[in-house]
């Protein structure tokens, strides 16, 4: 690959996810409490494989959008940035995309020293690199997001997830490229070890012949790692693009707010130009990304269908309890889709509802017996 690529769709759709949770991502985080005064002294966000900063087509790379979008934020003065408080750091392995990533921040925004955020842009290998800069920072014991969004193979270690994990206030996205789960021929074993934490882990996922459940086998892999690297909440999904391949994500967090908005950054993006988030756990559903034709006729979308009767397959829950389910297992589901789905389902008789009368949060619903 040269120093520049084309923009794949998937990517580009990629992109508008972290664009929306970057705009609450940082108010979040910065912006001071009127009750409190509460400020955090420090916030960093790491871009691990940063690239060069632009594509063929002179679409802006992840570290120019990154920027751009904070220095422009429409809450930025009240967020007290100084290069102290806020540190951007881009990491990029091969020497050509390096300096075009230096050379291409420069022409947009002048001298980097002169910003009012620190902005580091270090030559260096991800996995191998991340823990120290960030020490170096004193990136520790203050909020960090770590985005490690590489297009090849994801050879950083769990112990790097493992320490941000353990990091108060702070989170993850790790990027799969489309062919990552057909060439792990490729991959040593060793290496495998270490990203996923160790061999007992992913040989399973590695034994999974079926071309179309491997993506699944793996993805679900990975989002156990990091639940075992100590995030208490998981996202994965697939994010299919109306034309070209997908992309495959996971996101860790251990915050409830964390969590909320990056699903409400998915619902701002999903279904622009026919590209939808898909949930691993769906297989029977048809593809997402067709909102508006399900709320024109205001009918449930058939994957929140499948995953609603999946959890209730395992045994009986109140409506809340459904909710709270769809928002920390599933891809982009949220409490509130709950009640919509279950009353549907009782309208179609394919679930039980313990209390006759109007359906509430509080409603025991179960699968009805097998016949």
């Amino acid at each position: 690959m040269g120093v520049l690529w084309p923009l794949e769709p998937a990517t580009a759709a990629k992109h508008r996810l972290y664009q929306r949770y970057l705009d609450a991502w940082w108010p979040i985080l910065l912006q001071t409490s009127q009750r409190t005064g509460y400020s955090r002294p420090r916030v960093t966000l790491l871009d691990a494989f940063a690239g060069p900063g632009r594509y063929e087509g002179g679409e802006p790379g992840s570290p120019v959008f990154i920027l751009d979008r904070l220095l422009h934020h429409s809450g930025v003065d009240r967020m007290n940035l100084s290069p102290r408080r806020v540190h951007l750091v881009f990491i990029e392995k091969d020497r050509a995309r390096h300096e075009h990533l230096v050379a291409e921040l420069t022409d947009r925004f002048g001298k980097l020293a002169d910003l009012p955020v620190r902005v580091e842009v270090r030559r260096g290998e991800a996995g191998r690199d991340s823990l120290p800069v960030l020490t170096e920072l004193g990136a520790w014991n203050n909020p960090i997001l770590g985005i490690f969004d590489s297009w090849g193979s994801v050879n950083v270690p769990l112990e790097v997830m493992r320490r941000i994990a353990r990091n108060r206030s702070s989170e993850v996205i790790t990027t799969f490229g489309p062919n990552w789960f057909s060439r792990r021929e490729e991959l040593n074993a060793d290496i495998l070890d270490t990203v996923f934490g160790g061999r007992e882990h992913w040989e399973p996922a590695a034994d999974e012949a079926r071309p179309d459940e491997r993506w699944r086998a793996w993805l679900g892999t990975y989002r156990s790692a990091l639940r075992r690297a100590g995030f208490g909440y998981q996202l994965q999904f697939r994010l299919v693009p109306r034309t070209g391949t997908p992309l495959y994500l996971v996101f860790g967090t251990g915050s409830d707010a964390g969590l909320k908005a990056m699903k409400e950054a998915m619902w701002k993006v999903d279904d622009r130009d026919g590209e939808s988030f898909q949930d691993p756990r769906t297989r029977g559903a048809m593809p997402t990304g067709q909102l508006d034709f399900f709320q024109a006729f205001d009918a449930c979308d058939p994957e929140l269908i499948e995953l609603v009767t999946q959890r209730l397959a395992a045994d009986g829950a109140t409506v809340k309890t459904v909710g709270q389910w769809l928002l920390t297992e599933t891809a982009r589901w949220m409490p509130t889709h709950a009640l919509k789905a279950v009353r549907q389902m009782r309208q179609e008789n394919s679930v039980v509802v313990q209390s006759p009368g109007k359906l509430t949060s509080k409603s025991w619903v179960s699968l009805p017996a097998a016949a």
